[in-house]
């Protein structure tokens, strides 16, 4: 398959391309979604020994989700960089430490969308988090023990996906 030919079909907060692949003799119109490059972490407090997660409305759930701390990277922006204002911004805190441990298409199916999964340590609150005003972001941090997180329900991917890394490796 190969693709031979890409239309903007709506350019807004988002973007929709509209795709045309060739496959053998056959032409298919695909449409892909296109939000961009996005970063997310499982945020560990070493001196509260919590997991700080967030909760704030999802347009896609329509719903207050619980989750890790996420973000998009800005254009030029490293993943790590973008993750650490993110974790700033959302949560307050400086990191201490932060390392991949996923990078990964949530739905490759129709959407052009990577997350880059983070687990960042921290211990120093430096700032309010909630989000930012200007993006009207209102963002709940939500602590948990290991065993709370373990035990919760979620309905989000890349949350789950870290979640899992935690039973692994923690």
């Amino acid at each position: 398959m190969e693709i031979i030919n890409r239309e903007t079909a709506y350019d807004g907060h988002f973007k929709l391309k509209l795709l045309t692949v060739q496959d053998g003799d056959k032409q298919l119109k695909r449409e892909r979604f296109e939000p961009g490059k996005a970063v997310a972490a499982l945020v560990w407090d070493t001196e509260q020994e919590r997991y700080l997660l967030t909760r704030q409305y999802r347009i896609g759930a329509e719903a207050q989700v619980l989750e890790i701390a996420a973000g998009m990277i800005d254009n030029g922006e490293e993943p790590e960089a973008a993750m650490r204002r993110e974790i700033q911004e959302e949560l307050g805190y400086d990191v201490d430490r932060i390392e991949q441990i996923a990078h990964m298409y949530p739905s490759p199916g129709g959407s052009a969308e990577t997350i880059t999964v983070f687990y960042a340590e921290v211990s120093n609150q430096s700032g309010k988090g909630g989000g930012l005003a200007e993006e009207n972001e209102n963002i709940e941090l939500v602590t948990l023990t290991r065993e709370q997180l373990i035990s919760q329900q979620f309905e989000d991917a890349k949350t789950l996906i870290a979640t899992q890394w935690v039973q692994l490796h923690k």
